[in-house]
């Protein structure tokens, strides 16, 4: 048996950016309840683990359901399940192990709220993004996104059993950064999901309509990421990294509408996951050193 065809199927290069918001939510709920910043090895490793374990199951389970528009898609035809490497049955029984194992984890090792809101997550993404939104309306991925958000709110009630103003305006600071962050992907990738049939936003509306729209969650992604800071009570340094990555997500921004858009878009996708990485890392330096 090959297990590579198998860890494919959990897409852990996604998984990878939800881990690095789970964690500064960690830091940030265990600093909220007592003077050290750093949560236990144990409520990390299970929030991690069982976190990976959530979304891996996730992406199979949409792999499984999305085949047949993996096979129409030059970006996706090489994906375990259209390749024939897995089984749909197999693939089947292995989104539903990683389910089991991942909420096991999280009610051994975390809080009855973290293990609640991991199998929300997993619904959300599975049956109302993938089955019920993705192929029904523009907005797909605005709406859709909201389970890419779960991970701050797990990795909260994981520590304090609880949800605060500050986590909420995390998860928010999430949902605003997805939209912005998937368009610029999907302008790169809009003959595949024309192919597919897919209504992804830049293959039904016009670069224009696309950036206004960008424009409105660039705002919104903004003004909550300050809001974050305000309501953990972080130092001032971390408004001035803020406003310096706020900058460059604008001026990358401003780009797509130009001569070359791919390239532009291109270039906002991975400066929004530079934007996200480095605004987590702020945030675990922030609860050190507050």
């Amino acid at each position: 048996m090959k297990f590579g065809p198998y860890i494919a199927l959990m897409k852990l290069r996604v998984v990878e950016l939800l881990l690095v918001t789970t964690l500064p939510a960690l830091f940030l709920a265990t600093r909220s309840i007592q003077d050290s910043a750093v949560p236990s090895l144990k409520i990390t490793l299970a929030t991690l683990i069982g976190g990976t374990l959530a979304a891996g199951a996730s992406n199979a389970f949409n792999m499984i359901i999305e085949v047949e528009s993996d096979r129409l898609m030059v970006r996706t035809s090489k994906r375990p399940l259209v390749t024939g490497e897995v089984s749909e049955n197999a693939a089947f029984i292995f989104a539903s192990l990683l389910t089991i194992a991942s909420l096991t984890i999280f009610s051994l090792f975390t809080t009855l709220w973290a293990t609640v809101l991991t199998a929300a997550a997993i619904v959300f993404y599975v049956v109302l993004y993938t089955i019920g939104l993705k192929r029904r309306t523009s907005q797909n991925i605005v709406w859709g996104g909201i389970a890419g958000c779960m991970p701050v709110l797990i990795g909260w009630a994981a520590v304090t059993n609880s949800l605060s103003l500050t986590a909420w305006l995390f998860f928010l600071l999430i949902f605003f950064w997805t939209p912005p962050h998937f368009w610029a992907l999907a302008i790169k990738y809009k003959d595949d999901y024309e192919a597919a049939g897919i209504p992804m936003l830049p293959v039904v509306a016009s670069i224009k309509s696309v950036r206004n729209q960008a424009w409105f969650h660039t705002i919104g992604m903004i003004a909550t990421s300050f809001g974050v800071l305000a309501s953990a009570t972080l130092p001032w340094w971390s408004y001035v990294i803020t406003a310096l990555l706020s900058l460059g997500f604008i001026l990358q921004l401003l780009k797509i509408e130009g001569e070359d858009g791919n390239k532009a878009a291109a270039k906002l996708f991975q400066w929004s996951i530079t934007y996200l990485s480095t605004y987590s890392l702020l945030l675990v330096a922030g609860a050190l050193l507050i």
